[in-house]
């Protein structure tokens, strides 16, 4: 079993920045894409960013591109969530997912592992 812990989030003023953190624990997943999908209240969970294997590839929502950037460390098995220019729209639980076999880069929240989720609020 795999067990996946955000960190990281809180309250920020618009433009600034936080950077989420998501450590793995149990079995092995620091070989397969792991991603970042947020919830707002009274929406759908939707698609922030994912991040190949190795982090050689990277897909973002339109929403995020040019302001949020996704890396990972394998030695530490964990993947983090840069996020700049923030704003209010970006309010929501952000969740860490990650997969347990190779799927490719999904954007869809099909992935096989989840996190509680941490808070990010973005005043205006």
């Amino acid at each position: 079993q795999v067990q996946l812990v955000e960190s990281g989030g809180g309250l920020v003023q618009a433009g600034g920045s936080l950077r989420l953190s998501c450590a793995a624990s149990g079995r092995a997943v620091d070989i397969y894409a792991k991603g970042w999908f947020r919830q707002a209240p009274g929406k759908e969970r939707e698609f922030v960013a994912t991040i190949s294997g190795n982090g050689g590839a990277a897909v973002y929502a339109d929403s995020v591109k040019g302001r949020f950037t996704i890396s990972r460390d394998n030695a530490k098995n964990e993947v983090y969530l840069e996020m700049n220019s923030l704003k209010p729209e970006d309010t929501a639980v952000y969740y860490c997912a990650a997969d347990s076999q190779d799927k490719g880069l999904l954007s869809t929240p099909t992935y096989d592992y989840w996190g509680q989720g941490t808070q990010v609020t973005v005043s205006s």
